[in-house]
């Protein structure tokens, strides 16, 4: 992704997280930390040909400068513009050596966490000891549905595993929705179920048998989907009961971004409107990609991850 210009509303975006974030330098200063004693202080001044944001320290307080550069090929060269991008009294400066600071997803997280309102910045001392900053945090929002036990639901924890690493992806919030088998068993009552295979932990208070061990006919609900049913019909010429659970049919497309998955999916994703749907057995790739595309739904006139072009070689 390329650089943004400088036409950008800068302080008004949200979710702005500068990538490398070697394009941050932290100083320690003694002036006002207002726009006017930004620009008598720092116009002029030589800054090095990757520093575009300035976090400045004075005592407790913390503001965040933009800076435009006479030329951006010199090693150092003169500072021509000066913006206040975040002032003192919306900076919020936390230590994290759990942070990644160039993960979107861990800033924003760390942010709610804090309880970090949209209108503010949060500056992160995070791994390594590197600093960088979220400004205007509103993650984008996926609901992430899985089926339990066990818990917590595989998916979820593939997703997590993913945002951990994916620090190319704007901000994203995880939120956990899980259908549980236990409950619609308790919803559906029955003299004995039979779910699709055997999972730790399951108790309904009346005997439960398990499709994979192929257990001789009962007179059971099945606790399964459409490709259970399948296996069910093969295995007895028999259609019992059913309770569908499949996280497929059991979201919709209204308006919230939902990662989820089915099993009669095998090796692609399939992404419908709001919805990316990937298969049972999916791999981070499979994951990753359905991220991507919920991430792409969020229109907005505004990138929130900005990431410098580079050249190999180039240091």
């Amino acid at each position: 992704m390329a650089r943004m210009g400088t036409n950008r509303n800068w302080v008004d975006m949200k979710n702005f997280v500068p990538l490398p974030y070697r394009r941050v330098a932290v100083r320690e200063v003694d002036f006002p930390l207002t726009a006017q004693g930004l620009r008598e202080n720092l116009l002029h001044r030589e800054a090095y040909r990757r520093t575009e944001f300035i976090v400045l320290r004075r005592g407790n307080e913390h503001a965040i400068a933009r800076i435009e550069r006479a030329n951006a090929d010199d090693l150092f060269s003169p500072i021509t513009f000066v913006e206040l991008l975040a002032a003192p009294s919306e900076c919020v400066w936390t230590d994290d050596d759990t942070i990644d600071v160039g993960n979107p997803s861990q800033l924003a997280r760390k942010a709610r966490e804090r309880g970090i309102s949209k209108s503010q910045t949060l500056i992160v001392h995070g791994k390594y000891e590197h600093v960088n900053f979220i400004h205007h945090p509103e993650p984008t929002v996926i609901h992430v549905v899985d089926v339990i036990p066990p818990e917590p639901a595989k998916l979820w924890t593939m997703a997590n595993q993913v945002l951990a690493f994916a620090d190319d992806l704007p901000a994203i919030e995880l939120q956990y929705t899980p259908i549980d088998l236990i409950e619609l068993a308790h919803e559906n009552p029955a003299p004995a179920y039979l779910f699709p295979c055997q999972a730790s932990h399951i108790d309904v208070g009346a005997p439960i048998y398990f499709l994979d061990t192929r257990p001789a006919l009962r007179d059971w609900t099945l606790i399964g989907c459409e490709r259970s049913m399948q296996f069910h019909q093969h295995f007895y010429g028999a259609v019992p009961p059913q309770v569908d659970y499949c996280p497929r049919y059991r979201t919709e497309d209204d308006g919230e971004l939902i990662l989820t998955k089915c099993c009669l999916l095998e090796t692609h994703i399939e992404c419908q409107g709001n919805r990316a749907i990937v298969p049972w057995g999916a791999t981070m790739r499979h994951i990753d990609e359905a991220l991507r595309y919920l991430a792409s739904r969020i229109e907005e006139d505004i990138p929130t991850v900005v990431l410098e072009t580079e050249t190999i070689g180039d240091c």
